[in-house]
């Protein structure tokens, strides 16, 4: 490995949920996969691939401590869940969310992470007052932020005068990179065709969301365009998944980012993303210090699976190839980063 660069990189075993569902890859498979593929830093979602979790055996433990050591990964973050509707008669109250976030503090340490992502939609108040604890431990909360919503969002700007008040070094984000998806994924609009849906309300959306990236209005639209009630489902889907914000907008809160979701769609031959432009973003993490991870995080699988099989390895792989060349880590065969056209 020859990493120049400050910046580090990670997968999310989320990349390969289609391949653990599916029995063709086991934890340790993936474990060995981000081995096999120079990926330093690994990022596992407990509630799916820790038996009985948030519950952790002694003997899951020692396997996992275990593999860590063969392959030589780092455990980089722990992904969390909130059921806030695990309850039939109530919403998970705050007491209850603070509660779970407490005790997956403790799973963080027992397993060696030292950040936790934490749920997009968990409230200041309870982020707050998980903060003692998680100083306590060396063990960072980053509360995920996911399209529909940005920096500059009315709950973010909530919890950023929470941060600022409170100045807990444990306290920050985790960025998710479908905020600043500048094409709408063409993996996603292909299999609203294949679901059926009128190709004149797909082109109608893809071409406003490209041309504005802003598509509050466009739910109204498609009904009067006809749209089935499945359509204006998928169609919402879209609004609330995707968006593109200006990425220099972190440069404000590069301090408060702990932690990347690089998000893949759908990783071309060429080794460049369809819709998040990679090539404007990464320079904007370098110019404002951040010395985090960059964690591959491929979500096209769930749009192509009826029609083809599913490999988010090799997604990832070609992911991995595009980060170690924008870091400067090193230089991949007939790379190219064309001028993106809408």
């Amino acid at each position: 490995m020859n990493d120049q660069s400050s910046i580090k990189r990670c997968v999310s075993f989320f990349s390969f949920q289609e391949e653990y569902f599916l029995r063709k890859l086991t934890l340790e498979d993936c474990i060995a996969t981000a081995a096999r593929l120079d990926i330093p830093g690994i990022e596992i979602i407990g509630d799916q691939m820790i038996p009985d979790y948030p519950d952790i055996s002694d003997e899951f433990l020692r396997k996992w401590h275990a593999w860590l050591e063969k392959y030589e990964r780092v455990p980089v973050c722990l992904d969390t869940f909130l059921d806030f509707n695990k309850y039939n008669n109530r919403r998970m109250s705050e007491d209850e969310v603070l509660a779970t976030i407490l005790h997956d503090i403790q799973n963080a340490r027992k397993l060696g992470f030292s950040l936790i992502r934490i749920n997009h939609d968990v409230s200041p108040w309870a982020l707050e007052k998980s903060a003692p604890t998680a100083e306590k431990y060396g063990i960072k909360l980053g509360l995920e932020i996911h399209a529909p919503h940005h920096l500059d969002h009315e709950f973010e700007q909530r919890h950023i005068e929470m941060m600022s008040r409170t100045q807990s070094p444990s306290l920050g984000f985790v960025v998710d990179m479908s905020i600043f998806s500048d094409r709408f994924p063409r993996v996603v609009s292909d299999r609203w065709l294949r679901d059926g849906m009128d190709p004149a309300i797909v082109s109608y959306f893809v071409e406003s969301y490209n041309a504005h990236n802003c598509l509050d209005y466009v739910c109204d639209q498609v009904v009067q365009m006809g749209a089935r009630p499945e359509d204006i489902g998928m169609v919402y889907y879209g609004v609330r998944h995707n968006l593109y914000s200006n990425p220099e907008r972190m440069l404000e809160y590069m301090p408060l980012i702990f932690h990347v979701h690089a998000t893949l769609n759908e990783m071309l031959p060429d080794y460049t993303e369809f819709s998040v432009p990679y090539d404007q973003i990464i320079p904007v993490f370098q110019q404002g210090g951040y010395n985090g991870y960059l964690s591959s995080e491929y979500e096209g699988g769930k749009h192509i699976d009826d029609t083809e099989e599913v490999d988010g390895v090799e997604q990832v792989r070609r992911h991995q190839v595009m980060l170690k060349h924008l870091l400067s880590i090193e230089q991949p065969v007939a790379i190219a980063m064309p001028v993106r056209v809408h």
